[in-house]
């Protein structure tokens, strides 16, 4: 006697009716084990968005599954085929389709929740990441027609409580605060610079001052530098200190930093960082900020071209962004920058329009070769769609500023600014 179908399984046959898969496929997650059933589903996902608004049949998935994976071993086409003649013979009425989504989105959600409290456990994650999981478990699968929320008002008393004076992560350098404002959810952004001008001391500089004002996680993902160099750069910033102070007294200089940084800067370090490691751990994390460096580095695009590839990375930023947290991108201005003090949106390296139409901002960090200009940058805001707030100055939001750059403490400090418009 064989034994019941997987709640996978029945999903899959329930989902080959395009509307059902419309309203929930953003729920469903097949876990890892499943692999033959994860191959059926990556399948079916790809017929519906290869061929909208038309419901699938078994045989159209199990032809469509060979072609997609060609190099299948015997024993998984085995398995496959018996999975496809199962999923023809289940009978199971849609009325159940939401429970069958919200079972495997708790079980899913479990999961993450066992691997967070072992990480609390051993005081590597605080205690408020696991209510964040709590909260998701608890918020069921709902249908699309109850998504009120996504409507936006035109009240503008709210407008207001939720853009210009909604709360946000402010930079130490007060050129950004006039010009862009603070970073808030939905902000993407990326800064552009030559190999060796400073974008490592900048980001250390503003993100462990942004740390100390939220009680989120800001996840600097680094496929750059080599991960201690960068964490030891992020203490001199927070604390303003040079190298040789790091060792004077460890105890007090890292007791210090935790308490400047609140202990919410958080590093990943890996050289192929792919997209789903990413949207794993920022769902897990859900932090305040993320920072890419380097961007165009991140593995899981594919395209014909290059530049579509970066085109499609930027998107897929901006669409994290929109849904999780601010972000900010970090990627190289190509070799007609060298020596230039005010790069422009031409200056980014490999890229046409593509990157740059993803972005709510740009900055540009240019460096003279001049003699006697070592200590000194130029950051052009290229691109500024942010809303800012009541202190930004409306002159200044596509402000040129020279500043100051203090590679042995980690810090940038403002010079004064112009108001120079585009």
């Amino acid at each position: 006697m064989k034994t019941p179908p997987s709640v996978e399984l029945v999903l899959i046959k329930l989902l080959l009716k395009y509307s059902s898969y419309k309203e929930y496929s953003r729920y469903v997650k097949i876990p890892a084990a499943m692999k033959e059933i994860k191959m059926l589903y990556h399948t079916l996902d790809a017929l519906h968005t290869q061929h909208p608004d038309v419901d699938k049949t078994p045989d159209e998935l199990s032809s469509m599954v060979f072609i997609s994976y060609p190099s299948m071993r015997e024993p998984e086409r085995k398995l496959i085929l018996d999975l496809i003649e199962r999923l023809s013979s289940i009978n199971v009425s849609e009325d159940v389709l939401q429970d069958l989504v919200d079972s495997i989105r708790v079980r899913a959600e479990t999961h993450t929740l066992a691997l967070k409290a072992l990480e609390v456990s051993e005081g590597r994650d605080s205690l408020e990441s696991l209510r964040e999981i709590f909260k998701r478990i608890d918020q069921p699968v709902q249908s699309i027609t109850t998504y009120e929320k996504n409507f936006i008002t035109d009240d503008l008393f709210e407008l207001e409580k939720h853009t210009i004076m909604g709360e946000g992560l402010r930079w130490r350098l007060n050129c950004l605060n006039l010009s862009l404002g603070p970073l808030r959810v939905g902000d993407f952004g990326f800064i552009f610079a030559r190999p060796e001008s400073g974008k490592t001391t900048f980001l250390a500089d503003q993100c462990t001052h942004m740390a100390g004002q939220t009680n989120k996680p800001i996840i600097w993902f680094n496929n750059e530098e080599q991960g201690q160099k960068v964490r030891l750069r992020m203490y001199q910033a927070a604390l303003g200190i040079r190298a040789d102070e790091l060792w004077a007294d460890k105890q007090r200089v890292m007791d210090q930093y935790r308490e400047v940084t609140k202990g919410n800067l958080q590093l990943y370090d890996d050289k192929a960082i792919h997209r789903k490691d990413v949207e794993l751990i920022i769902e897990a994390k859900q932090p305040a900020l993320v920072i890419f460096d380097q961007i165009d580095k991140i593995e899981g695009f594919q395209a014909d071209r290059p530049d579509l590839v970066y085109g499609r990375i930027y998107q897929w930023a901006r669409e994290l962004a929109k849904n999780q947290c601010a972000i900010i991108g970090v990627c190289q201005a190509d070799g007609h920058g060298e020596g230039v003090q005010w790069l422009t949106m031409n200056h980014v390296s490999e890229a046409k329009t593509r990157k740059q139409a993803e972005a709510d901002w740009i900055l540009g960090i240019g460096k003279s070769n001049e003699v006697n200009t070592e200590s000194v940058r130029f950051l052009n805001i290229s691109k500024n769609k942010l809303l800012g707030d009541n202190e930004c100055d409306p002159n200044l939001r596509h402000g040129r500023f020279e500043v100051f750059i203090k590679p042995q403490v980690a810090r940038y400090e403002d010079i004064e600014y112009t108001n120079l418009e585009d």
